[in-house]
């Protein structure tokens, strides 16, 4: 039997050493790296980084080149290749300008040119979707900032979550060693009696059943923390960060920003910019424009590149009247007034809430905090009080009962503080997500 433990510590030792130690600032970045909802938030602040690219496109000027090549069609006879002829109404003026009649128009034409616009006013129109676009780039950052708190908080959640069961796996097996060694102290004595053997075995049947019950929740946790962090799920892996013992005070300071309400707060601007946007869209455009084009005309396609063409360019102003959209514009203008007060109603209802959040987390810290103390001695008492009652035990002078409720005693206050000491951190955690 020594033999086989000897050869499985050789086995299974090589493998404790090859686990992965994993600290909490290390679970964290890992989560964080891996995280979908800030892979997604980095594109959406992206796409509204790329959306005001687009708005202030729209200040500059645009060029257009335009390229057509014809070819006219004599309608009475479309087979015949020599022109297109003009319709015999228009004779009588050409005999009177002295022209023959009867002449044929090139039925090859090539026309190119190029027309350049830029805007002077719009009225709003560019300018407060540009406005609109800065808010929504804002917003996204935001978005992005609280989006990075929740993944931390709950990257720290599963840090600590698997810590507290795989030390509550240690205080089950303590309690069925105890158990266990209560029992081989009772039989080898040989004064065991029936009731007394009874207890003991139903608490050591209870402890093993607790203690499987602890060992897959542990198994659980690290599971889904080893997702979470992209570690492979066969790797073992060594939380080398504890739950502390100590936690100093924390500074209270009222809530008076969060990235949520700067979120809801950018959205109200994005919307009303937006809103005079859309309204602006049933005023007026100024813009000035010109145009160069370059024309050539000849009887067949192979010469048409044979003699020079005509030329002809325009500069001026253009202004652009909307008369009539069947209140396209304004029913636009509404709905992004109407997300304007919907996200102001978002904002004061996430000031209620938030604000009460933050403060029953402060207040919980300092709570639990303050009865860790008395938590901690209640613990160690009560741990004093099984080796007395061990020993008496021991010594015949107890019974297997009093022993069991002892230790039942005890494991329950390791777990309450162990429970207590995850409570404090998260508590401190919510903290940090919800701070200024």
């Amino acid at each position: 039997m020594r033999k086989l433990f000897i050869i499985l510590m050789a086995v299974i030792a090589p493998i404790a050493a090859n686990a992965l130690d994993l600290s909490f600032d290390g679970a964290v970045e890992k989560i964080i790296a891996e995280s979908y909802d800030i892979a997604r938030a980095t594109a959406n602040i992206g796409a509204a980084r790329a959306g005001l690219d687009a708005a202030n496109a729209s200040r500059w000027f645009s060029v257009e080149a335009s390229a057509q090549y014809m070819n006219m069609v004599n309608v009475e006879r479309p087979f015949d290749g020599t022109g297109s002829q003009l319709p015999p109404q228009l004779g009588g003026l050409l005999e009177s300008l002295g022209m023959d009649a009867n002449m044929t128009m090139p039925d090859n034409i090539m026309m190119a040119g190029v027309t350049i616009t830029q805007p002077i006013y719009t009225f709003g129109k560019i300018g407060n979707a540009v406005d609109g676009m800065r808010r929504a780039i804002t917003a996204a950052e935001s978005a992005g900032e609280l989006t990075r708190r929740e993944v931390r908080y709950a990257a720290a959640n599963l840090y600590w979550t698997a810590k507290m069961t795989d030390d509550l796996v240690g205080v089950y097996q303590k309690s069925l060693a105890d158990a266990v060694a209560a029992r081989k102290q009772l039989t080898s004595a040989g004064r065991a009696n029936r009731s007394n053997l009874i207890k003991i075995e139903s608490d050591i049947a209870a402890k093993e059943i607790n203690l499987s019950d602890a060992q897959f929740n542990r198994d659980t946790a690290f599971r889904m923390l080893k997702i979470m962090a992209g570690i492979d799920v066969g790797e073992a892996i060594t939380l080398t960060d504890n739950l502390p013992t100590k936690f100093n005070a924390i500074e209270w300071k009222p809530l008076e920003s969060n990235p949520e309400w700067d979120l809801f707060e950018n959205q109200i601007s994005m919307y009303e910019s937006n809103a005079r946007s859309k309204r602006a869209g049933a005023y007026p455009t100024l813009a000035a424009m010109g145009s160069y084009s370059y024309n050539m005309m000849s009887g067949s396609a192979d010469t048409l590149f044979d003699k020079s063409g005509s030329q002809s360019a325009y500069w001026g102003v253009a202004l652009t009247v909307p008369i009539f959209s069947g209140g396209m514009h304004r029913a636009q203008a509404t709905v992004d007034a109407m997300n304007a007060t919907a996200a102001r109603a978002d904002l004061d209802k996430s000031k209620m809430l938030r604000t009460e959040e933050y403060n029953t987390a402060i207040k919980k810290y300092d709570h639990l905090r303050g009865n860790l103390a008395g938590l901690t001695n209640a613990r160690d008492l009560a741990a004093r009080a099984y080796k007395l009652s061990a020993d008496r035990f021991a010594a015949g002078q107890t019974s297997a009962v009093e022993l069991a409720d002892v230790s039942s005693a005890l494991s329950g206050l390791d777990i309450a503080l162990l429970s207590a000491r995850y409570n404090i951190l998260m508590s401190a955690e919510s903290v940090k997500k919800l701070g200024n």
